[in-house]
């Protein structure tokens, strides 16, 4: 009796009729939230609105040709590739080596854990908040440090050659333990019988990695710096709470140019454009990555 009512729950479970049915809540959110604000978004860029008038007028693709004649343009496409694959480089780096050195049999690896993850579930505009009375031009603990060996402070934050940097290093600082779990979790799914038959063939530490780590941990890999890209291409909070774009929009990126255009500067429009240029950015980098990857992949396995 029990197992018919199983085959018969199974059965319903696996009707197409039903399957429309559960799928509907998530298209629905799909098309709420996402679809229909990305569609309006468009609509928007090719009109002169403002952001608050309850009227506009149609101009085209004239507010994308702006964007080859804006002089701030090319620094903060720049500024966008710096924060997307910076971040990327580092945090897989140091994830990797967190989740290398914490794949070992060693005292207290739960506790480091979670200290290397914390970061992550704050607030990247609170974690930007904290990091600024770090680096603070007055009083703050770097430049603190620094008056101990010299007569003047230095501007980490208003210098255009550093600033980037400072939140590059500080979005890889907040998201490495989110590569580290990632890559924890694929170094826990590759068999020891790997480990065993290369040692068995006189394997040392590098060569077991390079023959045997690396190859296998093809799709982690994958999943992290497709992450990682998506993420610090659309960065935006950190940069907001550190230098707010500045000075001028010399540390901006194109979620920065784009917030600015419409608050600061009422040009809706063309903040619009800019956003389906970040939009087409992202998905032509994260694809091309994720293919390439995935092609190493299939050449690891």
């Amino acid at each position: 009796m029990e197992s018919t009512k199983r085959r018969t729950w199974n059965g319903l479970l696996s009707s197409p009729s039903l399957l429309n049915v559960l799928y509907f809540p998530a298209l629905a959110l799909f098309g709420v939230f996402i679809l229909y604000p990305f569609l309006k978004g468009l609509q928007i860029s090719f009109t002169n609105w403002d952001g608050y008038s309850q009227s506009s007028k149609w101009i085209g693709v004239s507010n994308y040709t702006r964007i080859f004649q804006d002089p701030d343009i090319v620094r903060v496409i720049r500024n966008t590739f710096i924060y997307g694959l910076g971040s990327t480089l580092f945090q897989n780096i140091l994830g990797l080596a967190y989740a290398l050195l914490l794949n070992q049999r060693l005292r207290f690896k739960g506790l480091t854990r979670t200290i290397v993850y914390l970061p992550a579930i704050i607030s990247p505009l609170i974690m930007g908040y904290i990091w600024y009375f770090f680096f603070q031009y007055r009083g703050g603990a770097i430049n603190d440090i620094i008056l101990l060996f010299t007569d003047q402070p230095v501007n980490l934050l208003g210098n255009s050659n550093w600033n980037v940097w400072m939140i590059t290093l500080v979005n890889t600082y907040q998201f490495v333990g989110v590569a580290m779990v990632i890559f924890l979790a694929g170094l826990q799914t590759i068999s020891k019988d790997y480990y065993e038959a290369a040692i068995m063939d006189g394997a040392g530490r590098w060569f077991k990695f390079s023959h045997v780590t690396w190859p296998l941990l093809a799709p982690s890999l994958t999943i992290s710096i497709v992450l990682n890209v998506i993420g610090g291409l659309k960065l935006f909070d950190v940069i907001t709470a550190l230098t707010n774009s500045g000075p001028g929009y010399a540390s901006a990126s194109l979620s920065t140019l784009m917030y600015k255009l419409y608050f600061g500067r009422q040009d809706a429009g063309y903040a619009a454009s800019i956003g389906i240029v970040m939009f087409l950015i992202i998905s032509v980098v994260s694809i091309s990555i994720l293919i390439v990857l995935r092609r190493r992949e299939v050449s690891a396995a």
